[in-house]
């Protein structure tokens, strides 16, 4: 089997990392080798417990340890990742003879040290992720909107063993709170597994909100599976639109299938087919082409899936690769808001981003 070079290096990284970050702990671990041992020996089984959290085996455990073993395992490579750098700076800085050797080699004050600065990076980091934040947005309702309207635009909850009903619960009060006219969902409602979401029965949740929610497919409604993901919407009394387009008032949302199906429709296609004297709004969880919205005279787009990150220097990657990766943006008369996310994919961690939900109104 061929694998492809870059393929086989984002394979061989975690591993390399992994590697190199139990030798920093083993070195500067005071020499009780009973503690060295259990302590990268723990680590070893956190890393394991990823590649677990990342295959179908969880759903054949109880909800609670399936719980305990995503969680585990995702929050591991990020701390991990943070642990390779760290150890970076200080064998560097180490060798450059600007930290005295005694701290990096069997000490009690560089292991106390390192401890209590992970503690409060990843304290922070979990309460940020949890902290989340309001986006307001004004826009122009070209003449097209008669009376005053307010929208709130989600993207990326990833409902499963981590986001769990009690989270969406909590999600669900600010939202409602806002008191909105309709709330839209641009992908990525389920993380990867029907399981949990279905044993918690999230989708009560969303019954007695009292305006009207529309949602699109994400790669990991995909990975979910599209019909058990349609089946959580009916149930939730969600309008999913997949390549279909929805009339609310002087809005007409364009929900397009995502990229993950290659066969979807194109935006010109849905375009041939919608009311142009209505405010168009386009949902697309990806945020790719952001000409064709342009090109087809679309008055605002909006996406996720970048979580612009999640964590430092992640989203100096999203950017790389992304035209817009975060925020709000302008191509002639189209307005783009790219979202981070108001859940996340894997560790509940924020680096560096936020979690969010975004509030827009029409002037």
């Amino acid at each position: 089997m061929n694998i492809p070079p870059i393929a086989l290096f984002l394979m061989l990284l975690p591993i390399a990392g992994q590697i190199y970050v139990s030798y920093g702990v083993w070195q500067v671990l005071p020499y009780i080798l009973w503690l060295r041992i259990v302590t990268v020996s723990l680590m070893a089984l956190a890393f394991l417990s990823f590649f677990v959290a990342m295959s179908g085996w969880l759903d054949k455990l109880p909800l609670e340890i399936a719980t305990i073993g995503y969680n585990l395992g995702t929050s591991w490579i990020v701390v991990l990742l943070y642990m390779a750098i760290l150890f970076a700076i200080v064998h560097i800085c180490g060798l450059l003879a600007w930290i005295p050797k005694q701290y990096l080699h069997q000490s009690y004050l560089g292991t106390t040290i390192l401890c209590g600065l992970l503690l409060v990076l990843f304290s922070y980091a979990r309460y940020h992720y949890e902290d989340k934040k309001r986006v307001e947005l004004v826009l122009n309702g070209k003449g097209k909107i008669k009376e005053p309207k307010k929208l709130v635009l989600v993207s990326d909850l990833h409902l499963g063993y981590h986001n769990r009903r009690q989270d969406l619960h909590r999600w669900l009060e600010q939202i409602k709170a806002e008191e909105p006219d309709a709330l839209l969902i641009a992908g990525d409602l389920i993380d990867r597994t029907i399981k949990p979401v279905k044993e918690e029965r999230a989708e009560e949740e969303f019954k007695e909100l009292g305006f009207p929610v529309y949602a699109i497919y994400g790669n990991h409604d995909y990975y979910t599976g599209v019909a058990a993901d349609r089946e959580f919407c009916e149930k939730a009394g969600i309008k999913l639109l997949k390549d279909e387009i929805a009339y609310f008032d002087d809005i007409a949302i364009i929900g397009r299938d995502d990229r993950t199906n290659v066969h979807r429709k194109t935006l010109a296609q849905l375009m041939d087919n919608v009311d142009r004297s209505k405010y168009i709004i386009e949902l697309d969880h990806q945020p790719y082409h952001l000409e064709e919205a342009e090109e087809n005279c679309v008055d605002f787009e909006f996406a996720g899936h970048t979580h612009h990150g999640q964590v430092w220097p992640g989203n100096w990657l999203t950017e790389a690769i992304y035209e817009n990766a975060y925020g709000v943006s302008q191509r002639k008369g189209t307005t783009y808001y790219v979202s981070s996310g108001l859940g996340i994919w894997g560790a509940k961690f924020r680096i560096g981003t936020q979690s969010e939900f975004l509030v827009v109104t029409f002037r």
